[in-house]
């Protein structure tokens, strides 16, 4: 473990079982933070023996952010295990099935908001609650590209995106004079296990490349390093900002 800018910190990470959230939680944990994981997925237990392994403080909370309660208990639990949090990463999600919008069923709807917008909010709640009391904090939410751009058959995801990215700045205007720094980021195609069907498809690879100036799509342990600035001292002066991490997919 390498131990920096995090030394002695404690961050709250919800969506860290694969992909973007692991990674973050393993970068997080690699400079010093005790990394507490809320997460639906078992697999996140995975993630805090990596750490642990590896010699880092993690904890892992069995938590639904779909519920309040849920995300209550998660900051809770991080206080009771660490004794405090300095910063919280907002990254559990879905993807809907990609179908055009008259298709969309009410079910696919109901998850989309649930989780995508409705999970983010209320961990933003909880853990601005939290802050509120010790003077401050950073928030990170994970938006997407889709936050800033829009695809066919897209509609539920890049509606909760572009609504995670508006959450972002309402909470950075309301805050900001308490020292409660909040932004999120935008990756564009990232390979994980939401995405690998993508990935492994010839036809959408093809597509994808063909229009990214980077001819690639991104690593989660590319997407980290924003994360951890973005809550460090570092970022003292950004707030209320998306963070675009495309490769370049919208520079043109």
């Amino acid at each position: 473990m390498m131990g920096a800018r995090f030394d002695g910190k404690a961050v709250l990470i919800t969506g860290a079982a694969t992909g973007i959230g692991q990674a973050t939680a393993l970068a997080f944990a690699a400079e010093g933070a005790g990394v507490m994981i809320g997460d639906i997925d078992p697999r996140a237990q995975e993630t805090r023996e990596m750490i642990a392994a590896a010699g880092g403080r993690a904890e892992f909370c069995h938590t639904d952010v779909r519920d309040p309660a849920a995300v209550e208990a998660l900051v809770k639990a991080c206080l009771s295990h660490f004794g405090r949090m300095d910063c919280a990463f907002n990254n559990a999600g879905v993807l809907p099935p990609q179908r055009p919008i008259h298709e969309v069923t009410p079910e696919e709807l109901d998850l989309a908001i649930d989780v995508d917008f409705k999970g983010v909010f209320y961990a933003m709640q909880a853990e601005i609650r939290h802050f509120l009391t010790v003077g401050g904090g950073a928030i990170v939410n994970t938006a997407s590209v889709g936050a800033v751009i829009a695809d066919p058959n897209m509609s539920a995801y890049c509606a909760m995106k572009h609504a995670v990215a508006g959450l972002t700045k309402a909470a950075a205007v309301e805050y900001a004079r308490v020292g409660i720094r909040t932004n999120c980021i935008a990756p564009g195609f990232v390979v994980t296990p939401m995405t690998r069907h993508w990935a492994e498809s010839n036809a959408f690879t093809d597509m994808f490349f063909a229009q990214n100036i980077s001819g690639r799509a991104a690593q989660p342990e590319e997407i980290a390093p924003t994360v951890l600035h973005l809550c460090s001292d570092g970022a003292s002066f950004i707030n209320g900002a998306t963070f675009v991490i495309d490769g370049g997919q919208t520079a043109h």
